[in-house]
C-alpha cells in the first residue's frame, strides 16, 4: 500500500513534467502575428530589362524573404497595370498595393514632390540627402504633403541614393550654355524648370518613349539616369555623344510607395520589415551600381561612344538657372520654400563637415593612378 507522501510526490512531479514541456513549447514559438499570407501587387516605372527594374526586385527580395512568405510582393514592370507616370494613382486608390519609381514623377501635382528624391544642387550627394530625409526632417515634411495637404493614401520609404545624372545623350558636343537655347530636350520634374530656364524646349517622356523620340528627331537630346540604364534603352544607337557630370538631377533616390490603408492594417513586425527593407536594399544598391555602372561605360566606349565632362561653363549657368528656378518656385508656394530651407539648413551643416573632415579624393586618386 502506498503511503500519501509518495502520492504526493509522484503528483508534483508529473505536474513539473507537464508544465517543463509547456515551457519548453512557448520558447520554441515566439509570439508573433500569425496573419494570413499576403500577396501585394508591386509594380515599377521601369521597363522590365532596366537595372533599375532589377532594384525594384531587389527589394521585394528582401521584403518577402524577412517576413518568410507572409508577406509577399509581387513585382511587376511598368505597364503591366498602369503606365509608369499612373502609378501613384493607381497606389494610392488600391489598384495597385506598391510601387516602386521617383518623386520627380508626381510633381505635376505639387513641385514640391520633385524635392524628394530630385532636389537642387547645394552642394551634397543622394546619400547625404537620404540623411535629410532620416535625420533632418525630410520625412516628416513629405508625410505633411502627401497626407495632409494632398490627401493621397500613400505611404512612402526613399531607397537607393544614385549617382550624379549625366547630362545626357546629344547627336553632337554641347560647349557652352548657349548650346541649350532652342534645344529640344527630355528629363522629367524640377530638372525640366531649370532647363527651361536655360532656354531649352522641356519634353517630358517616359523612359521607355525616348530612344524612340530621339530617333524620330522629335527631340534632339536627353537626359535618363546611369550607364547601365541608358544601354539597355539602347540610347547608344541613336547618338554617340554621352556627356557626364551635371546639376540638375545630383542627389536622387528611388520611392516606394504603398496603399496606406493596406500598409496600416499589417502586423507591427511587418511593417518594421518593409522599412528595414528599404534600408538594406539602399545599400546594396549602391554597391551594385558602382560595380554595374563602371563596367557599362567601358562598354560604352568600346562600341564608339564619346564619353564626355561636361564643360564647367555649363555647370555653373546650371547653378546660376537653380538660383532663379528655386526663387521663384518659393515665392509661388510656401511649402516648396519651407522644404529648401530645411534642407538648405542641413547642407550647410553637414557638407561643410565633410569638407572640412575629408581630404581630396583626387589628390589620392592622381598619385595611384595617373602617370
Amino acid at each position: 500500500m502506498t503511503s500519501e507522501p509518495t502520492k504526493t510526490r509522484a503528483s508534483r512531479r508529473n505536474f513539473l513534467k507537464v508544465a517543463g514541456l509547456a515551457g519548453a513549447g512557448a520558447v520554441a514559438m515566439p509570439q508573433v502575428s500569425r496573419a494570413q499570407t499576403v500577396t501585394w501587387k508591386f509594380q515599377s516605372t521601369w521597363p522590365t530589362k532596366d537595372i533599375f527594374h532589377e532594384f525594384a526586385g531587389d527589394f521585394a527580395k528582401r521584403v518577402n524573404d524577412m517576413s518568410g512568405g507572409r508577406l509577399k510582393l509581387d513585382v511587376l514592370a511598368a505597364g503591366a497595370v498602369v503606365p509608369a507616370f499612373q502609378m501613384q494613382d493607381a497606389v494610392a486608390a488600391g489598384i495597385l498595393d506598391g510601387g516602386h519609381g521617383v518623386s520627380a514623377y508626381w510633381y505635376g501635382k505639387n513641385k514640391a514632390f520633385s524635392l524628394f528624391g530630385t532636389p537642387p544642387a547645394l552642394g551634397w550627394d543622394a546619400t547625404n540627402f537620404l540623411g535629410w530625409m532620416n535625420y533632418g526632417g525630410g520625412y516628416d515634411l513629405y508625410n505633411d504633403l502627401v497626407q495632409n495637404q494632398l490627401k493621397l493614401n500613400l505611404v512612402g520609404f526613399f531607397s537607393g541614393p544614385m549617382p550624379c545624372q549625366p547630362l545626357g545623350w546629344f547627336k553632337k558636343e554641347l560647349k557652352t550654355a548657349d548650346d541649350f537655347k532652342g534645344l529640344k530636350y527630355r528629363t522629367v520634374g524640377l530638372a525640366a524648370d531649370l532647363k527651361r530656364e536655360m532656354g531649352a524646349a522641356v519634353t517630358i517622356l517616359a523612359g521607355g518613349e525616348i530612344v524612340p523620340a530621339l530617333e524620330r528627331g522629335v527631340i534632339d537630346g536627353a537626359e535618363f539616369n546611369n550607364p547601365s540604364s541608358d544601354s539597355i534603352l539602347g540610347f547608344q544607337d541613336v547618338a554617340k555623344v554621352y556627356m557626364l557630370q551635371s546639376y540638375h538631377q545630383a542627389a536622387e533616390s528611388f520611392e516606394l510607395l504603398f496603399n496606406k490603408t493596406k500598409f496600416d492594417a499589417l502586423a507591427p513586425e511587418l511593417k518594421a520589415m518593409v522599412k528595414f527593407a528599404a534600408e538594406a536594399a539602399s545599400s546594396d544598391m549602391n554597391w551594385k551600381a558602382l560595380d554595374r555602372y563602371s563596367k557599362d561605360i567601358e562598354a560604352l566606349r568600346a562600341k564608339g561612344v564619346n564619353v564626355v565632362a561636361t564643360p564647367e561653363a555649363i555647370l555653373k549657368a546650371q547653378l546660376a538657372a537653380w538660383d532663379k528656378v528655386l526663387d521663384k518656385l518659393g515665392g509661388e508656394n510656401a511649402f516648396f520654400k519651407k522644404v529648401v530651407d530645411s534642407q538648405k539648413d542641413w547642407v550647410k551643416r553637414t557638407v561643410s563637415y565633410q569638407r572640412l573632415n575629408e581630404p581630396s579624393r583626387d589628390l589620392a586618386f592622381n598619385h595611384f593612378f595617373k602617370s
